[in-house]
């Protein structure tokens, strides 16, 4: 089955039950790993608002939720490298447990440059959760990426809060784009 968003073909890649039951995974492992600790989680907008917002109902640890806004995209297929920042976060880090939530690393570029940011705040530790990874697009090295949803492949993909053109994030599945 396929899905026209805006004028682009895709075909599902990924089902709302495989993403949910990884998910729960995720949810499971952030527990044992903050036991003894009240984590600060930090949604990266706007991709991640849904998994963010699953994966935190799976979280039965007392935690923290902040957000902030990044952009590489902007409508495109692909990442410009350039990264603007449009909100910032409204917490203390500094001594702080810290778990970036990410919708997708790609370039690594993005992650790359929020880690840095937020490592000058002093948190205790930090840490980037992401539902999806593409490795072959990696261009830099993300040492703090220890949680990870799915691995794919270097194709554009759309749904559960991932958007092309703005559209397509409301979508419960993700899908990749035919051709």
């Amino acid at each position: 089955m396929t899905k026209q968003i805006a004028d682009l073909e895709f075909e599902i890649l990924l089902t709302a039950d495989k993403i949910e039951e990884r998910v729960k995974a995720i949810g499971i492992q952030l527990n044992e790993d903050y036991n003894n600790s009240i984590p600060v989680f930090i949604g990266v907008l706007s991709g991640s608002f849904l998994f963010i917002a699953d994966l935190i109902k799976q979280v039965s640890i007392p935690c923290e939720i902040n957000f902030t806004k990044l952009a590489s995209y902007y409508g495109g297929v692909s990442s410009t490298l350039k990264i603007r920042e449009d909100i910032d976060l409204t917490v203390d880090i500094k001594g702080r447990d810290v778990v970036i939530i990410e919708d997708i690393v790609d370039t690594g570029n993005t992650a790359h440059y929020l880690i840095q940011k937020l490592k000058e705040r002093e948190p205790a530790s930090l840490r980037l959760c992401s539902l999806l990874l593409k490795p072959a697009a990696l261009q830099k090295k993300i040492e703090e990426l220890k949680y990870v949803g799915f691995e794919i492949e270097n194709e554009f993909v759309v749904g559960y809060g991932l958007d092309y053109k703005e559209m397509g994030r409301n979508l419960k599945d993700i899908y990749k784009k035919v051709g």
